[in-house]
This record gives C-alpha cells, structure tokens and sequence, in this order.
C-alpha cells in the first residue's frame, strides 16, 4: 500500500537509536543522578525505582483544609476522621446488570463462592471483605474492600480480580464508584420514560438507567421509553458507545453537542391545526433528565489522588456559571410533571447548593426541591448547606456587596446564599457595572446583562479557555489584590461576619461524605417540575446562548454552509468504526410527542422556539434540505438512512422465518444509502425511530453519533453456497430469537460445551446423533444453536433459554461467537451444571472418545468474512 513506506520512514538519528537498541532519554526525564550513571545490567543491588522523577501524590492542601472548615461541612469534632479517609484510597464497587441473563448465576456466586474465599483478605475499617451495598435494590451492587491498586496486585485476588475484568468486558456487570450509582435510582425510573442523560460520559449512570427500563421486560420485546446520552467531547462519546455497546439494546441514541445547547427539536405537525385553531407543534422533551454536571471532582480524591496538588477554590468558581446553565437547560427540555436530578462529585456548596438556589430562583415556583428522605433509607446521607462563603484570591466573600468591582466578572451573585429578596438591588446596580467593566481592563473575555433578579455573566465556557480563567483564580492566604476600586468590607469585618441563609428548603438536598459509609463524595438534588416556565426564565436562557453562538461564529473560523459553529471539542469519527451510527434521516408523520395545547405550555414552547432559532436559525435552507438525505448536516459524520431494500428484507425473514409479528420494516437502519454496498443493519425501537423521524423534520439538529442494536452483518460463504448474504448479530440475537422459525439446531450439553471449546466441528464428531442428522441437512449460512437441557422442553421465548449464532458449512459447524463471550458461557454452564452431562441417545465410549479428540478445521467459514 502506499501509506507503508511513508509509516516506515524514520529520522537518521532515531534510525540509529533504534539499531542500537538506546533506551528513551526522555522517558523517566532529564535528570540522572551518579549512581545511576555508574549502574550496570548485572549490578546486584539495582535502584528499586525505575523512574527517579517520580514522587508518590501528596495528600496534602492547606488551602484545601482552611476552605472547608470555613464552610462548616463537617462538624468541627469529625475533621479529622473526615480528613484521614479522604487520604486513604478508595475500595472498589462494582453493579450487576439485572437485565442479563445470568445475573441471578452471578449473584449466588458472590454470596457463596466469593464471599467466602475472600474473608481472610479484611483490613482494620472493614469486617467483610466483600458485601452488597445495603441501599441498592436486590443485593445487586457490591462493596470491596480493596482498591484498584490492591485487585491489581494482591496475588491472592488475583482470580477475583480476573473475574471482574472478564464479566465487565462481557457487560454482565459494571465496576462502577459506588456513590456514582446513586443518582439514577432517586430518578425514579420507569420501561416508558423518555430519559435524557445531558453529560453521559464514561457511560456507567447510562448503562444504569439502560439497566432499569430493560429489567422487567420479557424476550423478544422492547421498552417503550429510551435514553438519550449527550456529551461535549466526541472522543469521550466513543467510550460512551464502547461502555453501553455492552447493555445491547436499540434504545439508546448518543448525541455529542455542548448540554447547555442541547437542541429541543420543535416541528409544527405538518402546519395542521388544533380545534382551537393553533398550529399542532412537536417538541422532543423528556419524562426524566439526569445533570451530572461537569465540575471540581473534589469528591474523587480517594480515587484520582493527584487533585490535592491541583486543587484550589477557583475551580468551582470557575465552573458555576457553566453548571447552572446545563442545569437550566435540562429543566427546560423537562416535562410537566417530570423529575430531574442535579448531582456533582464535588463537595464546594459554589457548585452544588448555590447551582439549585439558582435553579430554584429563575423558576420562580415552576420548579420545587423534593424531600426524598424516605426513599433509599439505609443510605447515609447528610442535608444539604443553606449557608456558606464564596472565596476569591485569598478573600471570604460572605455576600455579593464584598465582591470588589473588578472581580464581578468571575464572582457572580448566583454563587451566594441570598434569594429573590436580596437579589432586586443587583438589577439596579447592573447598568453601573456593565459600563464600570467595559471601561476597565478585565483580562476576562465576559460580557453581562440583567436577567431576573441577577447580574448574569456570559463567558466562553470551553475547557482549555476555562481552564485558564481557573488560574487566575487561586487560593492564597498571602494574595494580593490589585483592584482599582474599593472592596465593599475589610477582610476583618469579612472574617467577623457570617454568611446568609438561604431562604430555599436548601437542607432537602443529599450529602454523601466519604466517612459516612467508606465511599467517595457526592452532592445530589431532586427537582421536580410544577408547571411550565415563566416567559422570562427561558428567554433569559435563550438570549445568552444566541449572544454565544454570535460571538463564536465570530471568532471561529471554518463554519458550516449553514452556518453554524464547528463544536469546538468535537474531531472527526472515523468512518470505519462499526459502532458509531449518524443521525437517521426518513420522513414520517410522529404523534408521539406532547402536543401544547394550553397556555402555560404554549408560552414555554415559543420561548424554546426561540431559543432553538437563535441557536440554528439559518437551518431551514433550501440547499440544507437537499442535502440532509444523501449526505447529513454534521461534517466527519455519515447519516444514517432507512434500510428499505424489499428483496433485502424479505430474502432475510424467508431465510430464518422471522415472524410476520416482528416488525422489519421502518426499524432498520444503515449507514449507506446503497443497499448493495451495506455491511451492518441496525434495529431500532419505535421510540428511537420517532426521535429520529421529528429530528429529520426539524433539519437533523440532533448530532447523533451511535444508535441501535447490530441485528445483521453481511457474510458469505467461500464457496458462495449460502442463500441469505447477511447473518445473525449475536448483539441482536435475544431479541430476535423468539421470532426465528427455520435455521434452528438443539445441542446437548455435551454438544453445546464442545462447540464453545473447540469454535469448529465436523459433523461426525457430534456426540448426539440426532444433533450430527440435523446440522449435516441443514441449509448452509447462517444458523441458531440452542441448548437442550435434559427433560426440558425448547421454547425460544423463554427467558432462560441459551443459544449461540453459528455457520452452517459443508463439513462442519462453526460458532460465530468471539473467544472472551465463548469462555464466558463456558464458565455460565459449569456454575449451573457443574459435572452434569446431557447426552443423546446414541452416545457411546467410541463416539465420546471423538469428541475428546476433535480437529478443529479451517475449512468452510471458522471467521466471519464481510463482503466490502
């Protein structure tokens, strides 16, 4: 090929090196010292640490400590303990995936096996080396007492440790921190909710709510509702495709945009009118919305040690503003009715109490905090803060009057514990400050406007730029403020006087501390939507957000035909990654969406209209219409089209009998408009394809980067002896296996064990003789093997039933399952039958002696082979 010389080439010094076999100067850094200089290969006492730079990670801050004893988060008496386990690292916590089949299998291994082999591994803060959590449903979450580090290491767990990595990788559970569990159960999920996860990434609170609304239901069917994971970094959205690929399931669209501009997708209903004569709109918004805000993630420390090093009080100012306006915009795409959930892993009431305060005083009554005390009882939790200090450059800050003029650009009036009272003198005060700053040299890149009640600061929030707003803000006992105008207060009077109190019902807020129960930090609130916002708290978010996307479309260079801005996080996917999927694009009437009738509604839908205008209001072109099909809004990204090849489809149901009450058609989905050329068809829920329909009559607004469950892959034989060019998925077997009526084998235990350890079998080597009949009549290509378990009777929509893909060749049988799945129905197979054996009625010792010795062949098909 012609990029092989180009990978070959190397530079004449590095060539050399490479010779010579030289070890990188740069890997351990610059600095050598004597006696490393004069050690040799065979010297008897080497340095026992390789790397000479290397320090373990401080665990101490003392800007950390004097910032949080401030805030009174803990009680003066509990410092200390609260202190030493922040500095010990953080056990290991892991959930099991209730909607796999061998999640009851797992469970009762935990119970019996695990349990009781690891007793002898406890430390001097735990009596139980491993045990459920006790607020997690149905002993389906589990506490270690280990770390990473110790699972790694500790030879004794190293079987444990094996056990985890293969049954994570299978999908069957999720390592998971245990308090990161905790926000989508106070969710209050159920199988027909519309659920939006607005910053995803990694993925494990996704898998979850996937988890819940798949628990309860049967074989062969799907969940009414969805979810949908959004996340700002599209590198960061291809781990959240690799984390829930596992869960299997065609509920799931993953959207990369920025959350606090994730798009509401409103479309008129074909311009047709209600009886009151106003036009029908749709408007994609959601039963539950999950905001787990980006943050400091100081309630990490056990487990990313380094961030004592790195943490100052800046960070959570620097993120506030950002965290409320995600916030916002998830309270906006709610519905009526609807719960949301607010939650950080940061422990800075700045960007928890404040952020919900915030929330609370822009809704003006249409959002309340919920009491949720009673649910989750045997979880320790603490009540939130109602009154704290902001601190800035080595200063406490107790009310925004303290806020010296030039800092107001960085300190806002939302990060403090007043309310709607307390804030009316703010909006006075906003037309003096807007010119104050103007005139001032604020190296900030901020501009200000009154909203509400409030002086509101509009920022660019991008990472790297954040990042650098953060350092200007650090904790100093010693800083020096340089400011032109005068503070409001003496630091003496500061210290002497005591912060606000909040009058919001602050205390209904969750505080999970790392002492409390051996975890890590978390801050949760529970909101819950009344009515529909007011005219002006959406508007308010809307005219931010146009003034953003103006002063990035000029700014940023290489903006779209239609012009709209590039996501400045976002790279370009690659094309051949099988798992990533563009957004569908077919037209279809959708009634599936709430349809604003009353008045309340009817505002709150204009204000979103305008809203989505100022963020796409060049989308409805006519030369964006002509292409939205044929080739997608998003650039780096392929859409996804309908997959309505007729002779495809029914060629595929004649082939394996799929039902006629399966529904093929309008859920198939691809990314290639030429059928002839399609390698992979996903299956979509009727949910996701109505998202998908109202999101190509809207001009595709959704940047959809994955969806759907991989049902078929082209396959063809060497000899071209199959009758159907695509075969079974085994991601969508257990969907499609209670509707599959021809191309089914039942196997012995005998039989199934073989083919999973050997992967290819000639059809003599079969130990059932009615087994060794069927395979060899057969039809070629693609075909189903199901375990017959002994005095049992097969019914494919039995939710216990185990069936594997296979291919169907001339001599053999070969499974097309991969290795690390294979060992995992190995090791599923003895845990339930242990040395049991179930064989066919003409086993005898010669043919058991066969089987012991099975050649596994190459011939016909022993590796999928994709026609290009």
């Amino acid at each position: 090929m012609g990029g092989g010389k180009a990978v070959q080439k190397r530079g004449r010094t590095q060539r050399r090196h490479f010779r010579e076999g030289r070890e990188n100067a740069w890997k351990y850094g610059t600095k050598k010292t004597r006696s490393d200089e004069g050690a040799t290969v065979d010297d008897p006492n080497p340095n026992p640490n390789p790397n000479p730079s290397w320090e373990p990670f401080s665990t101490q801050n003392p800007g950390f400590e004097e910032y949080y004893k401030g805030q009174a988060i803990v009680p003066e008496e509990q410092w200390d303990e609260f202190i030493s386990t922040l500095r010990k690292p953080l056990p290991a916590a892991f959930r099991i995936n209730a909607s796999g089949q061998f999640f009851k299998d797992i469970r009762l291994q935990l119970e019996n096996e695990f349990t009781t082999s690891l007793d002898t591994e406890v430390n001097d803060y735990e009596t139980e080396a491993i045990r459920p959590l006790p607020w997690y449903p149905d002993k389906l979450a589990w506490h270690l007492n280990f770390s990473r580090m110790q699972l790694r290491k500790n030879q004794t767990l190293e079987r444990f440790h094996e056990f985890l990595k293969q049954e994570n990788e299978v999908g069957t559970i999720t390592r998971q921190e245990a308090v990161s569990m905790v926000p989508p159960l106070f969710l209050d999920v159920l199988p027909d909710h519309y659920i939006l996860d607005l910053c995803a990434a990694p993925g494990s609170k996704t898998f979850q709510l996937l988890e819940i609304i798949h628990q309860s239901i049967k074989p062969g069917f799907l969940p009414d509702g969805l979810v949908i994971a959004n996340d700002v970094d599209v590198q960061r959205c291809n781990l959240l495709i690799h984390q829930t690929k596992r869960m299997c399931s065609a509920n799931l669209i993953v959207t990369n945009h920025e959350a606090q501009y994730f798009p509401s997708c409103l479309s008129t209903k074909d311009f047709t009118r209600d009886e009151h004569g106003e036009l029908k709109k749709d408007i994609l918004q959601f039963d539950r919305v999950l905001c787990d805000v980006p943050c400091s993630g100081d309630g990490t420390l056990r487990k990313a040690p380094d961030i004592w090093r790195k943490w100052n009080a800046g960070m959570g100012n620097g993120v506030h503003r950002l965290q409320v306006e995600i916030a916002m915009r998830g309270i906006t795409l709610l519905k009526v009715g609807g719960r949301m959930v607010y939650s950080t892993c940061s422990m800075n009431p700045v960007e928890n109490e404040a952020v919900v305060a915030e929330i609370l005083r822009r809704s003006k009554g249409s959002v309340e905090l919920l009491d949720v005390s009673y649910e989750l009882p045997e979880l320790v939790r603490r009540p939130g803060l109602r009154t704290w200090k902001v601190r800035d450059r080595g200063l406490w800050l107790a009310t925004y009057e303290d806020v010296p003029i030039s800092r107001r650009g960085v300190i806002l009036p939302s990060m403090f514990p007043c309310d709607e009272i307390c804030t009316s003198k703010f909006q006075s005060e906003s037309l003096y400050e807007n010119a104050t700053l103007n005139n001032s040299e604020v190296k900030n890149n901020c501009s200000f406007e009154s909203v509400d009640h409030c002086v509101t600061m509009d920022i660019d929030n991008d990472p790297k730029k954040l990042g650098n707003d953060v350092t200007l803000v650090h904790i100093s006992k010693d800083a020096e403020i340089e400011d032109d105008c005068k503070v409001g207060a003496s630091q003496n009077d500061l210290d002497e006087t005591k912060a606000k109190v909040s009058s919001f019902s602050l205390e209904h807020c969750m505080r999970i501390l790392p002492y409390d129960q051996n975890s890590g930090a978390f801050f949760i609130a529970v909101l819950h939507k009344i009515s529909s916002l007011h005219d002006d708290s959406v508007k308010a978010v809307g005219q931010s957000n146009r003034r953003k996307q103006r002063t990035q479309r000029s700014t940023s260079p290489g903006l779209g035909s239609d012009d709209q801005p590039v996501v400045r996080s976002s790279i370009d996917i690659p094309q051949d990654d099988p798992g990533v999927v563009e957004a569908a694009s077919a037209p279809g009437p959708t009634d599936k969406f709430p349809s604003v009738k009353d008045d309340q509604g009817a505002v709150e839908t204009e204000n979103i209209e305008a809203f989505d205008n100022g963020e796409d209001g060049n989308l409805e072109t006519k030369q964006t219409k002509e292409n939205l099909v044929t080739h997608g809004k998003w650039r780096g990204v392929d859409p996804v089209v309908f997959f309505r090849d007729e002779n495809t489809i029914n060629s595929i149901r004649s082939f394996y009998g799929i039902s006629d009450v399966f529904p093929l058609d309008s859920h198939l989905v691809t990314r290639n408009c030429d059928a002839n050329h399609v390698k992979r068809i996903y299956y979509i829920s009727e949910s996701v394809r109505d998202i998908l329909e109202l999101n190509f009559k809207v001009g595709q607004k959704l940047k959809i980067t994955s969806l759907g469950l991989k049902v078929f892959e082209r396959q063809a034989s060497k000899d071209n002896s199959g009758t159907c060019t695509f075969r079974l998925s085994s991601e969508g077997l257990p969907l499609l296996l209670p509707y599959i009526g021809k191309q089914i084998l039942s196997a012995s235990l005998e039989d199934f064990r073989h083919l999973l350890q050997y992967r290819t079998i000639k059809f003599p080597d079969f130990v059932d003789a009615d087994f060794r009949e069927n395979a060899s009549t057969l039809m070629p290509g693609c075909c189903v093997t199901v375990l017959k378990e002994k005095n049992k009777e097969i019914f494919q929509d039995d939710s216990s039933a185990i069936a594997i893909v296979c291919w169907k060749g001339k001599s053999n049988l070969s499974i097309m399952v991969s290795q690390l799945d294979a060992q995992e129905l190995l090791e599923r197979l003895q845990a339930r039958f242990g040395g049991q054996r179930v064989s066919g009625p003409d086993e005898s010792d010669a043919s058991h002696g066969a089987a012991a010795e099975l050649e596994v062949s190459g011939a016909q098909v022993a590796e999928p082979d994709f026609v290009e």
